[in-house]
């Protein structure tokens, strides 16, 4: 594999699952299809979360049915359970992605089920083993409701993540309040233990540090980054975390990387008028 940056599309859900105005089916995958031609790595299309949690991407499997695929381009999904993942099977879905967090009161509020709660949820879709799974541990930095986060605690679901079979674990800095020193300091803890060949950055550009917190992981040996088109998005039951870092912001400061930045920012700019409400 070359030396280069792996750039992980993540604006179709985690950029748009926030937006409360429904956004039409058709814009949707127009902006799939452009994000298609960048030359990203894979495209997290949708969420096969329950409708009532995540609105927004209700319509998750009719985007799947009407985007065209590019060759070499992994299409995946968020799934919380075995039945997010049935519905994610039968749309296509190439790769599917489960989450949780390194804080137990984040991880309440997020889906109302301790870290253990939520490890017993997604385990059979691991153990399923249909398609490659990635592991999201949210909160790996900072959370907002109990503030700095131990790299220790990190480690260890990290470490239980890779042990149940996940292929691949994004570390995310879900308020964007992460500085160089302190995504140092994460990775100087995991990297003894976790190859960074399994790690991905999943970046929130709250306070302007993404980049920069990028650039540590590069410099570490991360290669996998997860980027928004446009920087749009954050997390819904997350308060303080909007924006997640641009892809095209990624794409031209990484060493190496061959994502076309300004077809990624067109490609945000399709959205982006719904995001903003002008849309409706």
């Amino acid at each position: 594999m070359p030396d280069r940056p792996r750039l992980v599309e993540v604006g179709p859900r985690d950029g748009l699952q926030s937006v409360a105005a429904p956004i039409p089916t058709e814009v949707k995958v127009r902006y799939v299809d452009a994000l298609s031609a960048c030359g990203v790595d894979e495209i997290e299309v949708s969420s096969f979360v329950s409708p009532a949690a995540v609105p927004q991407l209700a319509d998750a499997a009719e985007v799947f049915a009407r985007i065209r695929r590019a060759p070499g381009v992994v299409y995946s999904a968020l799934v919380p359970n075995e039945q997010g993942l049935d519905r994610a099977l039968a749309a296509g879905a190439d790769r599917v992605s489960v989450f949780t967090a390194a804080s137990e009161r984040f991880t309440q509020r997020n889906i109302g089920t301790t870290i253990a709660g939520s490890f017993a949820r997604f385990a059979p879709v691991v153990a399923r083993g249909a398609v490659p799974v990635r592991g999201y541990v949210s909160t790996a930095v900072h959370c907002p409701f109990e503030g700095p986060v131990a790299p220790a605690a990190v480690r260890a679901v990290a470490e239980r993540l890779l042990e149940l079979g996940c292929v691949e674990v994004s570390l995310g800095d879900t308020i964007g309040r992460a500085t160089p020193d302190e995504v140092a300091r994460l990775l100087d803890a995991l990297l003894p233990a976790l190859p960074a060949s399994r790690l991905a950055l999943h970046l929130h550009d709250t306070f302007g540090h993404a980049v920069a917190n990028a650039l540590v992981g590069w410099e570490r040996g991360i290669r996998t980054f997860d980027g928004s088109a446009g920087g749009i998005g954050g997390c819904p039951f997350a308060p303080g975390a909007p924006g997640n870092v641009a892809t095209e912001a990624l794409a031209r400061a990484l060493p190496g990387a061959t994502a076309d930045a300004d077809a990624l920012a067109r490609a945000g700019a399709i959205v982006r008028p719904w995001v903003a409400g002008a849309g409706r």
